[in-house]
């Protein structure tokens, strides 16, 4: 039996639901509401208010890609060394989040943040006055942060344990210390999983809504929220699927950019 036979219903899936979803998107993109050829929506797009959007949700996707670098090299580099024994356990923590629905790890945020959620019952607790966390720019970085964190860590720890003990070794017989080696050896080797962590926390942020509209109360709108505002509430698909289209095209560059970081893929698997 070809092998063919057994790809045909993941091609007929892909095909009804993506393909058609995609033409049915660039079709909507480049015609009016009358059917006629038209590139209204990009025009449109121009106007300061959706630039804007666009900026602010670029700014904070970059602000969440940074804290998760930040928290998440260090993370990656303790578990994947051969010095700490529970890094296995540790790493499976820190996969188990992504086994929860999405919206359900962004409710268990609400809890932490609320009025008389636990971080406000813990400040009251010790004497300090009760904090406005909800409905805030930082309630929804953290949220991104928090939904985020493993596709930064898991990538990076899976390029980090793929480096030849014998090099570091070789290093260090050279006469590196460990400041060099990280420098020199580590940071350089581990460059292919921190361009796919990047891609990996930075594309989902700034395309998100789901965070924004429960951590931010609605009060902060990002491309995402602009995008499902013009589809489901002002029923405008011919925008909706304009801003679509020029947020594909963000992907695609950012695709470009990790491809050419990282030719050889070596930083695409996060297991």
């Amino acid at each position: 039996m070809k092998r063919s036979f057994f790809a045909a219903p993941y091609a007929l899936w892909s095909m009804m639901f993506t393909v058609v979803p995609l033409i049915m998107v660039g079709y909507y993109a480049f015609t009016s509401r009358d059917g006629s050829a038209s590139v209204e929506g990009f025009i449109r797009f121009w106007d300061p208010v959706y630039r804007g959007v666009l900026w602010h949700s670029l700014v904070m996707a970059f602000l969440s890609t940074v804290i998760c670098l930040v928290i998440g090299y260090p993370a990656a580099y303790f578990l994947a060394s051969k010095d700490f024994a529970r890094g296995t356990t540790l790493l499976v923590l820190f996969i188990v989040p992504m086994w929860m629905n999405f919206l359900l790890r962004t409710y268990a945020w609400m809890t932490l943040l609320e009025d008389t959620g636990l971080i406000n019952r813990l400040l009251m607790a010790l004497g300090f006055p009760r904090a406005r966390l909800m409905y805030t720019e930082g309630a929804v970085l953290m949220g991104m942060v928090g939904n985020f964190l493993p596709f930064m860590v898991l990538p990076i720890h899976s390029v980090l344990k793929k480096i030849d003990p014998r090099v570091i070794e070789a290093a260090e017989d050279l006469g590196a210390n460990g400041a060099h080696v990280m420098l020199r050896v580590i940071v350089p080797l581990s460059i292919p999983g921190v361009i796919s962590g990047i891609t990996m926390v930075f594309m989902p942020a700034v395309t998100t809504f789901v965070i924004s509209r429960l951590l931010g109360g609605g009060q902060f709108m990002l491309f995402g929220d602009l995008i499902e505002q013009q589809f489901l509430v002002a029923g405008n698909w011919q925008f909706g699927s304009s801003l679509s289209l020029i947020m594909m095209a963000l992907i695609i560059l950012s695709m470009a950019v990790m491809k050419l970081a990282d030719p050889e893929g070596e930083g695409g698997g996060v297991w």
